[in-house]
């Protein structure tokens, strides 16, 4: 039987490199390949590129595979960042993460991992899939706390085809045991947080690079000038901190943002009374089902609003196959739009869109 080649997705972390190293026991000949997605000298990025290729060498060389490197940062830059910068500039709070799956990492790196001959891809993902019948399903994880399918949710089945998951049935405790027991140099490594390309940054200062603020009334939703916001791209639904208004009122409670009026460049707040947050139903636009549309036009299912969130039950409306409306068993505190809503059923991810509004006024 003629072994495989699997070609994986390195970052430099442990999740990445536990995953070549259970392959290469698995009996295929596994390739790493590492990805520079952002120049790091571009407006003060904080990628640390170099370290974590570093941090491949060092994996690759212990457990015997070659490894290459690939940039895509012109890629980036144009099918994510430039989509990141419009979102923000249109008020709205992207996830680059979820595009950064779609259009590289299983993108331009698959296409670039087949022509050095790979049969299958393999990525560090906490996620299952299953292929059957030329049918894929994404799965989730088993760990609950690291599963990543709300990050893959735009996945289309050829790019789902052909795709590894090692670390579907570990956890982190587990993955990171995997690495001290190997002699892997990244088992300590801590985890990436945030964007790649903000990095430990402060992220004020790196949009404000790219997009000009325009500062702006603060006011309360009953119309009360309240103070004065940097710039309504600085501020997401919900958000407590940063506002700058300790002290505008004496009794108890905390200010939060309800409402960006970008027309009139207003940041609308409230004080205490959290219940201006809460939404009964949102609209989703650019809906992908996986592996297809639902055949139903309305079902249940479960959802999240954001990465962190439990699943909540929730009743889908399908409009048409890339538009659907969630509405909730239970109102949803801050349902953002630009962010994504993922849907799942028990045991995988059924796909997900971009919120793009809510019931609330």
């Amino acid at each position: 039987m003629t072994q495989k080649t699997v070609v994986v997705g390195m970052s430099g972390g442990v999740d990445s490199s536990v995953c070549a190293y259970l392959l290469k026991e698995q009996g295929y000949r596994v390739v790493g390949l590492f990805m520079k997605n952002w120049e790091e000298d571009d407006a003060g990025g904080a990628c640390s590129a170099e370290e974590d290729f570093e941090d491949v060498k060092r994996v690759c060389g212990l457990i015997d595979i070659p490894y290459y490197s690939v940039n895509f940062a012109k890629e980036y830059m144009e099918r994510v960042f430039s989509h990141f910068l419009a979102e923000y500039r249109a008020g709205r709070t992207p996830n680059p993460d979820v595009l950064c799956n779609r259009e590289i990492k299983f993108g331009p790196f698959k296409e670039y991992a087949r022509a050095l001959g790979a049969d299958l891809i393999a990525t560090g993902h906490y996620c299952g899939i299953s292929h059957e019948r030329g049918v894929h399903r994404l799965l989730k994880a088993k760990d609950k706390e690291k599963d990543q399918t709300y990050f893959l949710n735009q996945l289309t089945q050829p790019q789902l085809e052909g795709v590894l998951f090692p670390l579907a049935d570990l956890t982190k405790d587990e993955v990171r045991q995997i690495a001290q027991r190997v002699g892997l140099s990244t088992a300590e490594k801590k985890d990436s947080t945030g964007i790649c390309f903000i990095g430990e940054r402060n992220f004020r200062k790196f949009l404000q690079s790219y997009l000009p603020a325009r500062p702006g009334k603060i006011l309360s939703l009953f119309g009360e000038e309240v103070g004065e916001h940097i710039g309504l791209m600085y501020y997401t639904l919900g958000q407590r901190r940063g506002l700058d208004l300790g002290g505008k009122k004496g009794e108890e409670g905390r200010w939060f943002v309800v409402k960006k009026d970008l027309a009139r460049n207003i940041l609308f707040v409230s004080h205490g009374d959290e219940t201006p947050l809460y939404s009964h139903s949102c609209t989703v636009e650019g809906m992908n089902f996986i592996p297809f549309p639902s055949a139903e036009t309305e079902f249940d299912c479960f959802a999240k609003f954001r990465y962190r969130q439990s699943e909540q039950a929730v009743h889908v409306i399908k409009k048409t196959d890339t538009s659907i409306e969630i509405l909730y068993k239970e109102p949803q505190r801050a349902v953002t739009e630009g962010q994504y809503a993922v849907l799942y059923d028990e045991a995988q991810c059924l796909g997900g869109g971009v919120i793009t509004g809510t019931d609330l006024k």
